[in-house]
């Protein structure tokens, strides 16, 4: 057992994490930013949890893009084969569940 307290973990670089468990071929990490990742289609399913900070989600569908604010709370959900692309404002710490090996 043990309790991580997201506000504590910083990362030496964007997009370190913490991996916090895998499950039955599933991440679950946490992860700390402070710059954009990158355009990026998962071969399955992610969420996406802001537990600190904010994150502009970028999304690309049928040549539209659309940007969809995310504040502390919020869940993002991208399916199989959805383009994405994550923008913090400031730092952020955010939770991602996702297939292990996923971009």
């Amino acid at each position: 057992m043990r309790k991580v307290t997201a506000k504590e973990f910083t990362g030496t670089r964007a997009w370190d994490a913490l991996d916090i468990e895998s499950i039955e071929g599933a991440t679950v990490r946490l992860h700390w930013t402070d710059a954009p990742y990158k355009w990026h289609v998962n071969d399955g399913p992610e969420v996406f949890v802001v537990l600190d900070g904010a994150v502009d989600m970028h999304t690309r569908k049928d040549g539209r893009e659309d940007i969809w604010r995310l504040a502390v709370g919020d869940v993002f959900h991208a399916e199989s084969g959805d383009e994405h692309v994550a923008h913090p404002d400031g730092p952020a710490r955010v939770l991602v569940i996702e297939k292990a090996g996923s971009v």
